[in-house]
């Protein structure tokens, strides 16, 4: 977490007090179809919004839409805020990271009008951020283990589910007291909730095994390529499965054909051993989707829906991002928001807060839990975080 700001009065607690999950997507911006940094174009975040926004750690601004826009190292990333690990709560994050890709795309929209230029985003990566509940008594190496042992169960079953024939790899980074999972962004929002959905149930069923050993696959039977090996990550700590993990690419190959044998003899399909994995943890990922995400998973690995690897050539949307959003191609998604998507929805809308006698506005936020407050006569500073404002919003 952010230190607070100097002179704010904090809340007792500074971690949330459920786990929860986070997404990220970055992007490539294109003007007049030529790939520029988005620091040259705007200079900072806000500059992209036409409506005031509100400040958060660093240069990053918190979007009306309820999320993040930052720029990182030639990208223009988005984010969602911090949403309660529950039953569709894999649906409520994409549909709240899907949120602000539109919001961001109209901006883009009227910047062109503004300087009669093109814009476009092109699809890069998506990052899929789980924190690792506390009672499970993780420190440091714990936390380790585990982003490595996911590194052999993961990257075949999200490969059906996010990636396309260019991809590269997927990876697995440990971060203190979360899990990140990286990966091609996916431009087709019902495949995301489905990706999602299997990432965040497969790693919340890996948590409570009892053991993170490596020996674990083999004990239960989770099938893993022969020859594969992960390699260190090219960004910060942890693994990443590349193409070249592998005795061949398997990002652009067939993913019906039973070629890849496994370290116990078989020669199996990649969509036979994506089923075999995401089947040990149905009820996991039963968990934290919806019944329609839920199936889908199921139906691409049974090959009743395609997944981007069953087309020859990377889908033409990723280099328009935004421009037009399947979103309910299979559903509505009518699903409620999340208690801190409430609370975050209120505090951009600078609805005045009273506690007691006082009355706070939003000033600014830190980090994805906190948000500091100014009382309107006092003029002091305070920080709350998302439980503290769960309580007060519900009080008349």
């Amino acid at each position: 977490m952010s230190i607070a700001h100097k002179n704010a009065k904090r809340s007792q607690r500074s971690e949330p007090r459920r786990t929860c999950i986070g997404l990220e997507a970055e992007f490539s911006l294109f003007v007049r179809d030529e790939q520029r940094k988005p620091e040259h174009i705007f200079r900072n975040p806000q500059a992209v919004v036409r409506q005031p926004t509100l400040p958060r750690s660093g240069r990053s601004r918190h979007l009306p839409s309820g999320g993040a826009i930052y720029f990182d190292t030639g990208v223009l990333e988005v984010a969602t805020p911090i949403i309660e690990i529950e039953s569709g709560c894999c649906v409520r994050a994409t549909r709240s990271l899907w949120d602000q890709i539109a919001f961001l795309r109209g901006e883009l929209d009227a910047w062109e009008a503004r300087h009669d230029s093109a814009l476009r985003l092109q699809g890069f990566s998506a990052h899929y951020n789980i924190s690792v509940p506390p009672d499970r008594g993780l420190d440091e190496a714990g936390v380790k283990r585990v982003a490595l042992l996911l590194t052999y169960i993961l990257p075949v079953p999200i490969m059906l589910l996010a990636a396309n024939r260019l991809s590269t790899g997927i990876g697995v980074r440990p971060r203190g007291d979360r899990l990140e999972v990286t990966l091609d962004f996916t431009p087709d929002p019902d495949l995301m909730v489905a990706a999602v959905s299997a990432s965040v149930g497969i790693i919340l069923g890996v948590l409570r095994w009892p053991s993170h050993s490596l020996d674990e696959l083999a004990a239960r039977g989770i099938p893993v390529i022969e020859g594969f090996r992960p390699r260190k990550h090219t960004s910060r700590k942890g693994w990443l499965a590349r193409f070249d993990c592998f005795p061949r690419n398997p990002f652009a190959s067939d993913p019906n054909e039973a070629s890849w044998r496994t370290r116990d003899g078989e020669e199996l399909s990649l969509r036979t051993m994506a089923q075999r994995i995401a089947g040990l943890f149905t009820e996991d990922i039963r968990a934290v989707s919806d019944a329609d995400a839920f199936e889908h998973v199921f139906a691409v690995f049974d090959e009743r829906a395609r997944s981007l690897l069953d087309f020859p050539e990377r889908p033409p949307r990723y280099d328009d991002v935004g421009r037009v959003i399947d979103w309910n191609r299979r559903s509505g998604r009518p699903l409620a928001r999340s208690a801190y998507e409430r609370v975050i929805h209120r505090i951009l809308e600078n609805r005045p807060l009273r506690i007691g006698d006082a009355v706070y506005r939003p000033e600014r936020m830190q980090g994805w839990y906190e948000i500091v407050f100014r009382e309107t006569k006092t003029g002091e500073r305070r920080v709350f975080n998302l439980d503290d404002l769960v309580v007060h919003c519900r009080r008349p």
